[in-house]
């Protein structure tokens, strides 16, 4: 039975929520504006470079299920305790790394620190709030974090960089884990669930996904004819296969199959995971643009994301949640990929020597805007009308959907982005040929937005979803 508590403070318990989320999704995208300077300090090369966000957002999103379907049967509050404790402890790590293979065994590492705090997270989230309008103000909090984090991280990454060192992107993470386990009294302890942990559906799954992406990076510099290439995709459908069998016997499966039985949810974790694809590409091509083309210092990088972070508010804070109380979930989606898409397409003008005020900086505060909606959406979405029981793994599936879409759309988009460079004539300026590459890649997360488009017309009920949304826990209409 879900816990509802009176007399505890629920500000306070949906800021504790709220700042566990924010961190979680930060640490996506903090590295990001450091990595030429990480890149040079650890001897890492460019091409390898982007196993720095993989790392993390493939450890974070093939363990989600895992880590929600812990949080059920061990108790959420419990979980979100000692994942907090992963997730520091690997920060330090990341920090005092050597080299490149220690940096990246610690992404890993708070990858999986966040696969197990973010689920649980959203689901005391579900126990401290009563279903209704209170339910669905606090989602659409816990749903901006998702957005608003990835910005965050550009921001102090950038500014962590420049003033203290690459080292303290990891290291920053302590003292404010430390605060938000410090708030956990706050939160109820969370209902706990009868069952196993499915550890053989994790294992197969995670190791799927990272055959997977690390297939799909391989091509983009071998070539997809590359015997290696191959090898890893053959191992990734093997196991894709084998964790659905798995899934079909198993008496507690990680998946259960009604979570996914209703078409609004499947279709707002597709939404969720092809705006992930496009979201962390996104940053990364701007980011590589900013610095490498127009030579901006990681503090200047940061703070022309600026207008990022305040699309992102708006669309989060304000316009999402106005749609959504007087439209259905489908319109919030599709509006908000709508502009998100146009944005991209925007962005596809860039060219090395351009004004800041002509592209960069006005298609970022469109493509906030449109993300923000989308975020808001796709969390309500993901969550509404599933059981108390598996609301952990709903919870669960919504993040895995963005950070796997994040470490899918990232290897495929730097391929298409490698690929657009290489295939500009010869003599083409150095800058021309890369600039060419990164709008090939921003465009290419258009595409992915469009298909998100498809998605929610197709899965999504045209009805209202009510002021006061259907609860989780409720039954689907």
């Amino acid at each position: 039975m879900t816990s509802h508590s009176g007399t505890r403070d629920t500000s306070l318990a949906l800021l504790v929520i709220a700042a566990a989320q924010l961190l979680m999704v930060m640490d996506g995208t903090i590295v990001t504006v450091g990595l030429p300077v990480i890149g040079a300090g650890l001897r890492i090369d460019e091409a390898d470079l982007d196993w720095v966000l993989t790392a993390y957002a493939l450890a974070f999103g093939g363990l989600l299920l895992a880590g929600g379907r812990a949080g059920d049967l061990f108790g959420r509050r419990r979980l979100f305790r000692a994942g907090l404790t992963v997730f520091l402890t690997a920060s330090l790590l990341g920090g005092l790394a050597g080299n490149a293979s220690v940096l990246i065994a610690a992404r890993a590492l708070q990858g999986l620190g966040a696969a197990i705090v973010a689920p649980a997270a959203l689901s005391l989230l579900a126990d401290t709030f009563p279903a209704g309008p209170r339910r669905n103000r606090a989602l659409g909090v816990y749903g901006a974090m998702g957005g608003l984090g990835s910005v965050a991280g550009l921001l102090l990454g950038g500014a962590l960089t420049e003033y203290l060192g690459w080292r303290w992107i990891m290291f920053v993470n302590i003292p404010i884990a430390l605060l938000v386990l410090a708030g956990t009294f706050a939160l109820v302890p969370g209902t706990r669930e009868r069952g196993g942990l499915d550890l053989p559906g994790a294992l197969t799954a995670t190791l799927a996904l990272g055959s997977l992406v690390y297939a799909i990076n391989r091509a983009g510099s071998h070539g997809i004819g590359d015997g290696l290439t191959l090898a890893f995709g053959a191992v990734a459908v093997a196991l894709l296969v084998a964790f659905v069998a798995i899934q079909r016997g198993a008496r507690s499966p990680m998946l259960p199959s009604g979570v996914l039985a209703d078409r609004g949810r499947l279709g707002a974790n597709i939404v969720m995971l092809l705006m992930g694809a496009g979201q962390l590409a996104t940053f990364y091509f701007l980011t590589l643009y900013m610095q490498t083309i127009k030579q901006y210092s990681p503090m200047i990088t940061g703070l022309a994301y600026l207008p990022f972070a305040v699309g992102i508010g708006i669309g989060s804070g304000v316009v999402g949640p106005a749609l959504q109380a007087r439209t259905s979930t489908r319109t919030v989606l599709a509006t908000g990929m709508a502009v998100a898409a146009a944005a991209m397409g925007w962005f596809g003008l860039l060219t090395p020597d351009q004004n800041p005020l002509f592209v960069l900086l006005p298609a970022q505060l469109a493509g906030g805007v449109g993300l923000g909606v989308g975020f808001v959406g796709a969390t309500i979405g993901g969550v509404q009308g599933v059981a108390s029981r598996d609301s952990g793994i709903a919870s669960g599936l919504v993040n895995t959907s963005q950070q796997i879409g994040g470490a899918l759309g990232l290897a495929v988009l730097a391929g298409i982005a490698v690929a657009a460079t290489a295939s500009r004539p010869p003599g083409t300026p150095p800058h021309d040929a890369l600039t060419s590459g990164y709008t090939a890649g921003l465009l290419g997360a258009g595409a992915f937005y469009l298909a998100a488009i498809l998605a929610a017309v197709l899965l999504l009920r045209p009805r209202p979803v009510s002021r006061s949304a259907e609860p989780l826990g409720s039954t689907p209409r």
